[in-house]
């Protein structure tokens, strides 16, 4: 029998169809149902429907197509089954009338002699509700796979952000597979693992497996795939190759092969990808190392040279949809972005990127701000460049905004001065930081209230509060140019 060319959607096991009383479906010939899966319901009335099949069908016919003079003779139906199982049929239902009041006795021998199972449909139950609930069974599988996916992707990405992420990575796999999960080194031996270890055949089978996908010198011609599966004594293997280059394999032996399976294991080799690819390259530790050195006070430019050569631009990121993004999602951004120095604080991900490397176009489903080129010391007025460039592109609606410097006549005022009147003319909203903000932002966008609100997050009648507010405190008339110019000149200076 060739293999089926069974669509990528859920199978649906021939009991649960078995199992629905609105269908009232009775089998009556071949093997037991358990174990046996339809991919499709597909009805036809030829006599041999070998070419209008592609395999995992249940296959729904009235019998029109048997001729008269079949009577209860076996070879037309032994030839008919025969050609179904061929195809890779799952499952045959016969409709019991308007054609026919029973179900043929010899096309039911004929389907216990060639083992497919055969359903008898009965008058109230039609062709198209069958199918209909084959599609329903379908979207409630996937349903139910998306959750079991999503629930999985949520808790290894939190376990990738514990203390001890490796471990506890491989902890959850296993526990979300139920199975085994194992970290091979780049020798071949096995660093971590967690859940129930196989025994010693199948864990020799699973680093037979694991070497398959590992990167070697020797496959300039054929490179080593992805991943690779196998299954051994009712066992599913499965290896997948992380850290191209660094040699780490992740290993997963299941009981069973579940829908999601490779999702939740794809997502685990991605996470742990990272985590090994900072052990072997030594980035975590010296990330890690300039936190400590930052947090005991050594200023930025002391520490910048442990993450690498400079200048640095500071990258503001929110995803499409103002959906928060999770850690996932976050480091994600920074690998697309090629820095893994990212902090994704709240709704907006920060991230901290070599100049050399600045994006020219935001990752699909992403909104940037990205300030200028600056020095470690520059880095906090970096950061408040990229906050306002998100802004502006938010309320713009552009993919990405950069920070734009060039000399201005407000350079001609020195520093100390200029901060000084800036500091005497804002005291009044200055205690205030939502209306500052507010100020500063509704006077970049030429006093609209529609894209203020946007880039603030908040409804247009706060911002009309908030202007209203401050007008009333600053005792002037924010509707003069010359009042906004004072302002604007004022709000760069605090």
């Amino acid at each position: 029998m060739p293999d089926p060319v069974v669509p990528p959607t859920p199978p649906v096991p021939l009991t649960a169809l078995l199992a629905r009383e609105d269908l009232a479906l009775r089998q009556i010939a071949g093997p037991s149902a358990e174990g046996v899966v339809v991919h499709w319901v597909h009805t036809s009335e030829m006599a041999d429907p070998y070419p209008y099949l592609l395999g995992g069908e249940l296959l729904l016919s009235a019998g029109v197509h048997i001729p008269e003079a079949a009577g209860s003779g076996t070879a037309y139906f032994d030839d008919y089954v025969a050609r179904i199982v061929a195809a890779g049929g799952a499952a045959l239902g016969f409709g019991v009338a308007p054609v026919h009041d029973t179900v043929p006795h010899a096309l039911a021998a004929a389907c216990a002699a060639h083992g497919l199972p055969l359903l008898e449909v009965p008058p109230r139950t039609t062709f198209s509700g069958v199918a209909r609930a084959v599609w329903q069974l379908m979207a409630r599988a996937r349903l139910a796979e998306l959750r079991r996916v999503s629930e999985a992707q949520q808790s290894l990405a939190a376990a990738a952000s514990r203390p001890d992420p490796v471990p506890s990575v491989l902890r959850q796999l296993a526990q979300r597979l139920g199975g085994w999960a194992v970290l091979y080194g780049p020798e071949g031996a096995e660093i971590a693992e967690a859940g129930r270890p196989p025994g010693d055949e199948m864990r020799g089978a699973l680093t037979r497996l694991a070497e398959v996908v590992r990167p070697a010198d020797d496959r300039r011609e054929r490179p080593a795939p992805a991943s690779a599966t196998d299954t051994v004594a009712d066992t599913h293997l499965a290896s997948y190759t992380l850290s191209a280059g660094h040699g780490f394999v992740l290993g997963v032996a299941t009981p069973q092969r579940a829908p999601g399976d490779h999702t939740v294991a794809s997502v685990g080799a991605v996470l742990l990808s990272l985590l090994t690819g900072e052990q072997q390259t030594g980035s975590g530790a010296a990330r890690s190392s300039a936190l400590v050195r930052l947090l005991l006070g050594a200023p930025p430019e002391e520490v910048s040279s442990l993450l690498g050569d400079g200048p640095w631009i500071i990258v503001h990121a929110r995803p499409e949809g103002d959906v928060a993004p999770d850690a996932v999602a976050a480091s994600a951004l920074g690998a697309a972005l090629g820095s893994a120095l990212v902090d994704p604080a709240g709704d907006v991900v920060r991230v901290l990127v070599p100049a050399d490397r600045a994006p020219a176009a935001p990752p699909p489903g992403w909104t940037l701000g990205v300030s200028a080129a600056v020095a470690p010391p520059d880095w906090p007025a970096a950061d408040t460049q990229a906050a306002r460039a998100l802004a502006r592109a938010r309320a713009t609606r552009a993919p990405l905004l950069r920070h734009r410097a060039r000399p201005a006549l407000a350079d001609l005022v020195p520093p100390g001065e200029a901060t000084a009147h800036a500091r005497a003319l804002l005291a009044p909203v200055t205690a205030r930081p939502a209306l500052t903000e507010t100020l500063r932002t509704w006077l970049s966008l030429h006093g609209s209230w529609d894209r203020t609100a946007v880039a603030l997050s908040v409804h247009r009648n706060t911002v009309r509060q908030r202007i209203a507010r401050c007008a009333t405190l600053l005792e002037t008339d924010l509707d003069d140019p010359d009042v906004r110019m004072e302002l604007w000149f004022a709000l760069r200076h605090i």
